[in-house]
Formats: structure tokens, sequence, C-alpha cells
């Protein structure tokens, strides 16, 4: 894989520092829950390096906070209720493989939140995305680590991450205006977006399953946002990836199936990317931070929402 140097934790720690001391301050006189982070980060940005680094900081000296990663990803469907999903709806494209909002196991992370929130002993998912040929299928629970394990010091933080990780749900105007726009914008020539080569009904699916998100979203103390200039970079960042793996195994999907991959994700960056940019939490100003970075993967501007 390409190596990604991460100048993004030394703007996120501060800011995590500053909003779980709030958290704390909040719930003086007794013992706060744990603190959760949601992070959000466009694929190929680097937001794998920065988990890595904001989990050891956290796990370090000063801080020493047990800290526990739960990924979006872990969360999609077993294989065969995929399957069942892409039959049900055999027209809709956005749901023939893993990756959008109506993808993911909604009451098992509802599950995990309240476990986790309650520290009780729970055990974190695991998903193998190579099985089934790349379809993937949940890992056996056997191989899941546990958390808040008896005996061990419970989780004090936990981040939650992903490429969807915050989307929130659009009105059904809004929607259908973002889908109408990107139409208008189709009859003319250098059209790259997606959103136009999909069917009304079929993001509205995809949008009512996101509704479902806002219980996830809304039990988070805090947000960062790692934002690209260009939302295209995802392609040029994908094609690199796979071009390392190739290199590095011998196998991975080629340049023409990695398009057709960041295809079916794109028309969610289309239609959500604008209020992650404006800010989640709505009026509950100062939790969220944005992190724009430019084709290189280095931070170019930093923003408090």
């Amino acid at each position: 894989m390409p190596d990604i140097l991460d100048d993004k934790s030394e703007h996120c720690i501060p800011f995590i520092l500053e909003r779980l001391e709030a958290h704390r301050e909040a719930h003086e006189g007794s013992t706060p829950p744990p603190f959760f982070l949601g992070l959000n980060g466009v694929q190929g940005a680097g937001k794998t390096t920065l988990v890595s680094t904001l989990c050891n900081t956290l796990r370090s000296p000063p801080h020493n906070l047990p800290t526990v990663v739960l990924s979006i990803d872990d969360l999609y469907l077993p294989h065969d209720a995929q399957v069942t999903l892409a039959q049900t709806h055999p027209l809709n494209p956005l749901v023939q493989h893993r990756g959008q909002p109506s993808t993911h196991d909604l009451p098992l992370a509802l599950t995990l939140f309240d476990a986790l929130k309650n520290r009780k002993t729970t055990k974190i998912p695991v998903y193998d995305k190579s099985a089934f040929s790349g379809q993937g299928d949940r890992a056996d629970a056997s191989t899941w680590e546990e958390a808040n394990k008896p005996g061990e010091a419970p989780i004090e933080v936990v981040v939650f991450e992903g490429w969807c990780v915050g989307f929130r749900p659009l009105d059904d105007e809004t929607l259908e205006a973002k889908w109408a726009d990107a139409k208008k914008a189709a009859e003319g020539e250098g059209y790259q977006g997606q959103l136009a080569r999909h069917r009304l009904e079929d993001l509205v699916f995809v949008n009512e399953a996101l509704k479902g998100y806002n219980e996830l979203t809304d039990s988070l103390n805090a947000f960062v946002h790692i934002d690209a200039e260009d939302t295209r970079y995802v392609y040029d960042w994908r094609l690199e990836q796979e071009a390392a793996l190739r290199a590095l195994k011998g196998t991975g999907m080629t340049d023409e199936q990695v398009i057709n991959f960041v295809n079916g994700y794109y028309p969610a960056y289309e239609l959500y990317t604008e209020t992650l940019r404006t800010g989640i939490f709505g009026t509950d100003k100062r939790r969220q931070l944005r992190l724009v970075v430019g084709k290189d993967r280095r931070v170019k501007t930093v923003h408090r929402i």
C-alpha cells in the first residue's frame, strides 16, 4: 500500500482531549459513560493511519485511556442477508453489493453501542471482505476480540469509524432536488458524477435506510471529518491502493473494476457530503473537526464546526 504520512493526529488529539474533558465535566459528580468519537474519511484519504495513531496515543501515557475501534465496515450484513437484499431489489444497483446504507446490520450496531455505553462485556465484530470471492461475509465469532473483559479496565473511548459514519438522511424534497440538478448537469458535456445515472426510487431506498443510522450518529460525543478538496480524488487513491496491492500480492482488482467499485459508492458522496461539511450536530456547535486534504492526502485547512 502507498505510504501515508500522518499529519492529521496533531490536529485531532487536542480536539479529542478537549471534548473528552467537556464530556467529563457534563457528568461531574457521577461516572461518565464512555466517550464516543465518530470518524469519517473519504476512502483512501488516510483514515486507517489516523485511527491507528489516535488509538495508540490515547492508550499510552499520559492519557492511559482504554480505547476500542468499531468500524462500520465490520457491521456489514452477513453474506446470506446481503444476497437476500440484492435479490429483493434486483433493479437497484446500489444494493447489489455491500457498501451503501441498508447493507449494514443496524440492530447489531445498536446492540454494540448499548453494550459499550453500559460497559458490558461484548465482542467486537469482524468482517472478512475476502470471503465468497470478495463478496464478503461476517468472520466466525471466535475471531472477534472482546471488550470490557472482567478484570480489565473498562473502555473509556469508542472510535466509530467508516466512510459513511455521520451521514445524515435528506428530506424528500432535498433529495429529489439534488437528483434533478444532477440529471440536468448530465445533459451537458463533462458530467463526472454518478447521481444522475441512478433512478430516484433507488436513491430514496438508500436514504430511507439511512434514517435508521441517526440513532448511532446521535450517540456520538464528537466527530472528525477527513474531507477532500475534490471528492473525485477517491478514484485515484483507490487505483493507487489497488495497484500497490497487485504488486504486493500478485492479485487484485483491475483498474476498470476499481472504477466500477468506486462508482457504487460515489452517489452517497454527492448526496451527503454537504451536510458533513456544514456540521452533523445541527445547532450544537464546536463538537466537529473538519480536515481538508489535497491530492497528496496532506492537510490543507482545518475547520472547527
